[in-house]
């Protein structure tokens, strides 16, 4: 029973259509806002999905993004055919310049490294060799104390970690009896 309501075919045109349609007849001088295009599908068109609240933002946004729809002041209008097209974000691509005919291209070129440059070798000179010290470099590696050997140094438990606590003074007597 579901399925029948689902595979039934509507009989209400394309919401582009619709909305074109509501914007046309209300003709209004600066465009017809989302509500006033939507009461006009409702009164004109009765078998409405249940969610068209929610359908026609998306399809009056997808019309607007297209360019066949102008947002002006929270009102939609077709735009007029003298109008500049409109540009998108960021700069524009430079013109390609067509080459001329017979023209053979040159092999890309290759990108350069990151970083800079290694110094020219100098072809006169030796290669000396490296000396080693017989040390790894970097800073040696911590040695493990003995799992009992911080106890049995000093009488008593191990220090904890971090800054000690303050301590306060006592207080002293100021001499009122």
């Amino acid at each position: 029973m579901a399925t029948e309501e689902v595979n039934k075919p509507s009989s209400h045109p394309q919401y582009s259509e619709m909305i074109f349609a509501a914007i046309a007849a209300l003709n209004d001088k600066y465009g017809s806002n989302k509500s006033a295009i939507s009461k006009y599908i409702e009164s004109q068109y009765v078998d409405l999905p249940a969610a068209h609240s929610d359908l026609l933002p998306i399809h009056l946004n997808r019309l607007k993004e297209s360019g066949e729809l102008v947002l002006v002041k929270n009102n939609y209008m077709r735009p007029s055919p003298n109008a500049p097209p409109k540009r998108g974000r960021g700069r524009p691509p430079k013109p390609k310049v067509p080459l001329p005919p017979g023209h053979v291209s040159s092999p890309p070129k290759v990108s350069r490294p990151r970083g800079r440059p290694p110094k020219p070798r100098d072809p006169n000179s030796v290669p000396t060799p490296k000396i080693s010290s017989g040390r790894p470099r970097g800073r040696p590696p911590k040695k493990a104390k003995p799992a009992g050997a911080a106890a049995t140094a000093k009488t008593g438990p191990p220090r904890p970690r971090g800054r000690p606590p303050k301590v306060r003074a006592p207080f002293a007597s100021a001499g009122f009896d």
